[in-house]
């Protein structure tokens, strides 16, 4: 134990104890069960089940894509509901789940079993996450730095080949409108993704002067009106990606960036390089993003002007936490009521 007159404890020791006091509340947490949501009358037949490889073209389902682990499982409990408590056709939903390949997949399979007796899913182990970690180079907040935070990056290769096209969200979001109409969001001729474009944000602060002072990389974005996009909501065509392997195009900007350092914030650099410019637009009412505020101190935000479909905690707050700590931003109030986590008290009766 320490007092006043012990030296104080070493940094690398403090940080390995703060993530041993979220390994022992994450192992801890128990979630209760969401009610059933059912379809519409006007709702159309799904006859695809989740484990399913077959192609179907005209498969009516609604594919959500989403990471899952202990950390951040509060938050996808809650982001879960959310989708089925405002879709029309809710039992027309399938989730596909991206785990490390450490996890315990048995236990969350258990936990989103028991909150969703009635949901259809699927979870996909991400055996690649050890070569993913070695091409990570640090960031200005360690969460950015997990493997599973690029499992995004291989979708394409994770899901079956019958899912043509996905909506993929982060753990820190809900939905207050129906996905049905993001997943239908147009996609062009050939656009790859689609995502809320925001192009008034400083494009330039995302690269390193040793990126825009070299004329080799710099002309990456010629010809583009490059913008910013954040990654925790796009809709995703899976079936051009996997023809134009764009896998394999954002793991060579991952690579150089291990040589020259390019840029500084985690897995979004990438994206931005290989489609900022080429992305097909979506409003800004999907994506209110930004609520968790900056990466380094997570102040209260307010939202963006305009209406709402999709609020996301992004940035260093998280809501549940803020609540747990009696200091929640106003906003937080708002995703308060899809959180499923059991209290204590429900606990011991």
């Amino acid at each position: 134990m320490w007092t006043k007159s012990s030296p104080s404890p070493p940094t690398h020791l403090l940080i390995f104890l703060m993530f041993l006091l979220i390994a022992a509340a994450a192992a801890v947490q128990r979630f209760k069960e969401a009610p059933k949501y059912y379809n519409s009358p006007n709702c159309p037949t799904t006859n695809v089940t989740c484990s399913s490889s077959e192609v179907k073209s005209s498969d009516p389902s609604v594919h959500v894509a989403m990471t899952l682990d202990a950390a951040y499982l509060r938050g996808s409990m809650a982001a879960i509901l959310s989708v089925l408590q405002h879709s029309s056709c809710p039992e027309s939903i399938q989730f596909h789940f991206v785990v490390s390949s450490s996890a315990d997949t048995a236990s969350l399979r258990s936990t989103l079993a028991g909150s969703f007796p009635y949901l259809k899913f699927q979870i996909y182990p991400f055996r690649d996450d050890d070569a993913v970690a070695g091409l990570i180079s640090t960031s200005i907040r360690s969460a950015l730095d997990c493997p599973l935070n690029y499992a995004r990056n291989y979708l394409a290769e994770l899901l079956p080949g019958r899912v043509r096209r996905v909506v993929y969200l982060d753990s820190d979001l809900v939905l207050v409108d129906d996905i049905a109409k993001l997943a239908a969001t147009p996609l062009g001729d050939d656009a790859v993704l689609a995502a809320p474009e925001y192009c008034n944000a400083n494009f330039t602060s995302y690269f390193t002067p040793t990126f825009w002072s070299n004329p080799s990389l710099s002309l990456t974005f010629s010809g583009r009106e490059a913008c910013y996009f954040n990654t925790g909501v796009m809709v995703m065509d899976l079936e051009r990606w996997r023809v134009g392997t764009y896998t394999a195009k954002i793991v060579e900007w991952m690579e150089l960036q291990k040589r020259m350092r390019i840029y500084e914030l985690g897995s979004l650099p990438p994206f931005l390089l290989v489609f900022a410019g080429k992305i097909a637009p979506v409003d800004h009412r999907w994506n209110q993003h930004g609520l968790g505020g900056d990466n380094f101190r997570g102040l209260c935000r307010d939202l963006h002007p305009g209406p709402v479909s999709l609020l996301h905690w992004s940035g260093k707050g998280k809501p549940w936490a803020r609540l747990d700590a009696n200091r929640p931003c106003p906003l937080d109030a708002l995703w308060a009521p899809y959180d499923l986590l059991q209290t204590s008290f429900v606990l011991e009766s």
